[in-house]
């Protein structure tokens, strides 16, 4: 159906979306019989830190998407036999893995809504082994992003080893045994050197990041013709207004103060004894020359590549949830 838009006399057609849009109430529904295997308890572990949600959010948006998961794993098992039956091949003897793209801004809660997914999906009984990676890992030094001049554009897709990234998502796409991955510390804001997390054949894994949905670069020194999303089966993109994304992403700045910068070997530890005031002014200054560019220019654009879209309102809460159909 074409949506017409009109500005005084003229009805200006606008382009059909791609996207079913449902809000909560209507979302919940189609969560049916889908058992809840949370409890209160598991809900408070898996929250973190100015990234609430409470038990009732669980059943009425994180479930359907569950759900929904399911159909998708067992839909593209069925697929993957196909196209091997097709060519001839003799069945793999492992599954390949669903591998799930969680994208959003820093302090919209995707880190939460990773772990809830996790946890949900490693409590099915066809898919028992569920990895979530953050593509944190794939950060270049601290080092390497001073000598080029990036370290105040952490975050940004340049500032990633995106070809070690993508490697690592299509070897455990084809079914390697063991694949690793670099270990980021957010104490020392920094790679750990000579540590690595191993992946051994997941049923999902759960790739979580600002930019895990960035098409391929096509000039520069990264040009490219695969993005990581190719390797990707189902994205979720969890979004909410800029002006809630920055009061979050200053409350939380607030909050570790009092927590992680305490520490002494924190690298923002010198931000500990900041007044509230001192505080507030650094943190929005820090929001306006790095993470809301990187919003706009980077992770904002590719929120239509999502296959599901969160939207959260003000207290954090998913409002509505747009799911891809074309």
């Amino acid at each position: 159906m074409r949506v017409t838009r009109h500005t005084g006399e003229l009805a200006i057609p606008l382009l059909p979306s791609p996207y079913v849009q449902l809000d909560r109430e209507d979302w919940a529904r189609l969560r049916k019989a889908h058992p809840m295997s949370l409890d209160a308890a598991d809900v408070q572990r898996l929250s973190g830190l100015g990234e609430p949600v409470d038990l009732l959010e669980v059943e009425e948006v994180y479930l359907p998407i569950s759900r929904l998961l399911n159909f998708y794993v067992g839909a593209m098992s069925s697929l993957h036999r196909v196209t091997s039956a097709f060519l001839d091949e003799q069945p793999a003897q492992t599954k390949t893995p669903f591998i799930i793209g969680i994208a959003g801004s820093v302090a919209a809660g995707k880190s939460t809504t990773a772990r809830v997914l996790r946890e949900l999906l490693s409590r099915w009984e066809d898919t028992p082994r569920v990895e979530l990676i953050t593509t944190d890992g794939f950060l270049l030094p601290n080092a390497e992003l001073e000598k080029r001049g990036l370290l105040e554009r952490k975050g940004f897709p340049e500032s990633y080893d995106r070809r070690a990234l993508i490697r690592f998502v299509s070897e455990v796409k084809s079914g390697r045994p063991e694949v690793t991955a670099p270990v980021y510390s957010h104490l020392s804001y920094d790679i750990v050197p000579g540590e690595k997390i191993v992946v051994r054949q997941p049923d999902v894994l759960i790739v979580e990041g600002l930019n895990v949905l960035q098409p391929a670069p096509s000039s520069g020194e990264l040009r490219s013709t695969v993005a990581l999303s190719d390797f990707f089966d189902f994205t979720v993109y969890v979004d909410a207004s800029e002006r809630d994304i920055r009061r979050w992403y200053v409350d939380r700045f607030l909050s570790l103060r009092k927590t992680a910068f305490a520490d002494p070997q924190s690298y923002f530890h010198r931000f500990a004894s900041l007044s509230d005031e001192d505080a507030v002014a650094l943190a929005t200054d820090i929001w306006q020359r790095i993470n809301y560019p990187n919003l706009i220019d980077n992770i904002e654009t590719t929120r239509g590549r999502a296959t599901l879209v969160m939207q959260k309102g003000a207290d954090h809460t998913v409002q509505q949830v747009l799911l891809r159909k074309l």
